[in-house]
This record gives C-alpha cells, structure tokens and sequence, in this order.
C-alpha cells in the first residue's frame, strides 16, 4: 500500500514538475543572451559608480575601507620585502596598486576589479621562483581583492559578480598550472574569501534594491491614493454642483410652464416661446439626471443614503442648524457675522457652507475640548469665511485614511479635509488660508469671491 500511494503521489506531482521544466528551459536561453550585455555594462572598466552613503555611518564608512586598504598594503608591502630579501621595485609597486584598487572601488568597482586581478596575477608571475612561500597568492593580497569583490558585488548584478569571482579563481589557476609549487595553501582560501565575499555582496544588494523598490512603491501608493482622494472630493463637488443647477433647471420649467396662464390673452408666439423654453429645461435636466446617476454610482447603499444624497443642498441660511447639530456634539462654538447679509450665488453659499462644515469636524477629531469660533464677512468684494480654534484640552483621535471620516455628529458627509476646502476655493478663484496660531489653535480663512452689484449700492 506504501508503494502505490508513493507511485500515485509522484504521478500526481509529474504534470507540475513538467510544466515547471520546460518555463526554465524556456527561460534559459534568455539570460544567456542577456548575459554578454550585463558583463559589458557592469565590468566595463570606465563605468563610475559612487559607493552610497551609510544609512547611519555617512561617509565615515568610505573612510574606514581607506583605512583598511592602507593597512593592509603596508602589510603586504611587508610580507613581500621580508620573503624576497629585498621586494624588487616591480614587486612594490604592484603591492601599492593592489592596495590602491578598493579606494577605487569606492567611484569605479569594475575598473578596480581588473586592477586587483591583474595585480594578483602579475605579483604571483614574478615570485614564483622563491621558495617557501604559501603560494599564488599572499594573505594581506587575498584581503584586499577580497575587499574588492565585496565593493563590487553590491554594485553590479549577480550574474556580474559571479563572473568577477570566477575571472579571480581562474587568475589563480592559471598562475598555478605552469609551476610545480607544493605549498598551494593560499589559492583554496582565497577561493572561499571570494566566494564569501561575493555571496554577501550580492545578498546586501538585493536587500538594498528590494528596500529602494519597496520605498518607490510606498511613494507611488500615497501618490495614488491622494490622487484617489482629490478625484473623490471633486466628484462629491460637482456632484453637489449639479443639484444646484438641476434645481435652478426645474424652477425655470416650472416657470415656463405658468407663464402662459399669468397673461390675458397670450399670444401664440408667447405660447412657442415658453413652451421651448420649458423643452430645453425638462431636456437639460434629464441630462443632468444621467450624468447625476453616473457620479452617485450604482445606489446600493439603502433608502437612507438615497435620500441623503437627493436631498437639497444646503446654503448659509442653514448655517444656524449646522452650529446647533455640533453644539449638541459637545463642541463650544460660537458665530459672528459681519457686514451687510446679502444672497450670493448658490455655488458660493454652498462652498462656504461645506468650508465651515469641514472646519467644525476636524475642530471635534482633532482637538477634543477646544472652542471654535465661525466669523462670515460680506464685503464689496465677496465673502470671508474664517473659522477658529483654541488649544486642545487633551489629544485629538489619530488621523485616519481618509480624514473626514468619523465625523457624523455634525450630520455631514464625509469629505477630505484641507484638501476638499482648497478644491472648492480654487473652484471659485477665491484664496484659502490654514495654519495654527500663536495660542496653539488653528485658523482657516476661505476668501470667495463674489462682487457686489452696484445697483445694489454699497
């Protein structure tokens, strides 16, 4: 029974493993095309590429690889002048350039790999001859290549990185083949140093893209989502505009309508006038009807909502209702009005209805305990909405998502804070200012314009 459920289990498994074959197969010879052309970009000895900035470290990390670099030459420098009794010139000053290749590497890693690997080559052609020398390569030698494939690892792709460790153990080998040194105790460590060295690299590297996409996405998601918000808050505008209009749309039908019975006798012309002009108001707000079904989505959210959402569009004559709703929420608000009241457009009153509306709920979210105070000024030029609030009495709830959400005390709809108010000021070529205040409140000052007619004097 052991058997057969074994045989059944890898039968089962066999379709999967097939499929997975042949996508790596397929695979394959795409990244053996693509490999010429990473090891031309990354190994190119003039490709400059700066070493980054220590997250915590700063530049203080690059010092400590020059340190390292020059203490290791010195001992390299050493090692050779204590073995060959004394180091030939050349000997020196392939010593100097080796240690000189990981402060290289810190601007042009590909141009210091080659350095390094020509220095280890060239050093192990020309103390072959000495005796007793754990050859090809020295241990101070072995540090600073290995240095230098860690600094190229984190800069270039794997399959580079790979290519440089395999181009170093091949220096090795080949310095090796034609010589019959015993003491090869050098080249199978250096192998593993390599090999180490490599492997971290490209794993911080990865880490390090990974990190550095992972920011991009995050910056990408919050551009998207407060573009997200500010196409929201202009739909909910022009979804209130549109009542607006759609209400101006039936009063002139309903006019047009009883027009013709205000009049002895009217006249035929009269009648065709009105009736056309009753036709295109019926025929302007079924369009607006449409294009509200359109923005107020599919109407799934209850009888309740619906009915929110049709009903009337408030104005400044509401104003008194709106502050009694946020008294009864617990917030202390006080109202001040200055200059001659006077009607003004319906989009206008709209907007500083919601600008205080929006205000007062983020007053109550954000500084629980505070009092408010909503000064409107009608002047010559418009209308001045300024609207204040005391220090907290204690911390406000953390800002959610979506701020202006949580705010159903007041009897609002959800909005989106500053952002809602300065769509609606800029709608109406008017200014909007927002910032706290010495006492540690906060102030937002909504200026829209709206001239006086002069018949109406001043």
């Amino acid at each position: 029974m052991g058997d057969t459920a074994r045989r059944e289990s890898a039968l089962r498994a066999a379709p999967g493993i097939r499929r997975a074959a042949p996508a790596a197969l397929r695979a394959a010879p795409a990244l053996l095309r693509a490999a010429p052309a990473v090891l031309r970009a990354d190994l190119h000895p003039g490709r400059r590429d700066p070493l980054p900035r220590h997250r915590h470290l700063g530049r203080l990390a690059h010092g400590h690889i020059v340190l390292v670099a020059v203490l290791l030459g010195i001992w390299d420098a050493n090692h050779y002048e204590n073995l060959m009794r004394p180091a030939t010139g050349t000997v020196s000053l392939l010593v100097v350039l080796q240690s000189a290749a990981p402060v290289l590497a810190l601007t042009r890693p590909a141009a210091a790999l080659w350095l390094s690997t020509a220095g280890l080559a060239l050093t192990a052609a020309l103390t072959s001859a000495v005796s007793g020398v754990a050859w090809p390569w020295s241990v101070p030698g072995i540090a600073l290549h290995t240095l230098v494939l860690l600094l190229l690892a984190l800069r270039v792709r794997p399959a580079a990185a790979v290519a440089a460790l395999g181009l170093s153990l091949l220096t090795g080998i080949g310095a090796v083949v034609p010589h019959g040194v015993p003491a090869l105790i050098t080249l199978p460590q250096g192998a593993v140093f390599f090999a180490t060295a490599t492997a971290l690299g490209c794993a911080l590297r990865a880490a390090r893209v990974s990190r550095t996409r992972l920011v991009e996405q995050e910056e990408l998601t919050a551009e998207e989502r407060a573009r997200r918000a500010l196409l929201e808050e202009r739909g909910r505008i022009a979804r209130e505009l549109h009542d607006v209009v759609a209400h101006h749309m039936s009063v002139i039908s309903i006019q047009a309508q009883v027009a013709p019975h205000l009049v002895v006798d009217p006249s035929p012309e009269l009648r065709e006038n009105l009736a056309g002009i009753r036709q295109n108001a019926v025929d302007a707000l079924t369009e607006l009807r449409r294009v509200l079904g359109v923005l107020r989505g599919d109407g799934t959210e209850g009888d309740a909502a619906a009915a929110v959402r049709h009903a009337p569009q408030p104005a400044l004559d509401r104003l008194g209702e709106l502050l009694d709703n946020v008294r009864a929420a617990g917030l202390d608000v006080t109202a001040a009005t200055r200059g001659a009241t006077r009607p003004l457009s319906p989009g206008t009153e709209l907007s500083a209805y919601r600008i205080v509306q929006e205000a007062l709920s983020n007053v109550m979210r954000h500084a629980p305990g505070a009092r408010a105070t909503v000064e409107t000024h009608y002047h010559r030029g418009g209308l001045t909405v300024r609207i204040t609030n005391t220090a907290p009495a204690r911390p406000g709830r953390p800002t959610p998502a979506r701020t202006g959400t949580g705010a159903g005390q007041a009897g609002r709809e959800p909005g989106h804070g500053l952002l809602g108010m300065r769509e609606r000021t800029a709608m109406l070529g008017g200014e909007l200012a927002a910032g706290p205040t010495p006492d540690g409140g906060w102030e937002i000052t909504a200026t829209l314009p709206a001239p006086l007619d002069p018949k109406d004097g001043s």
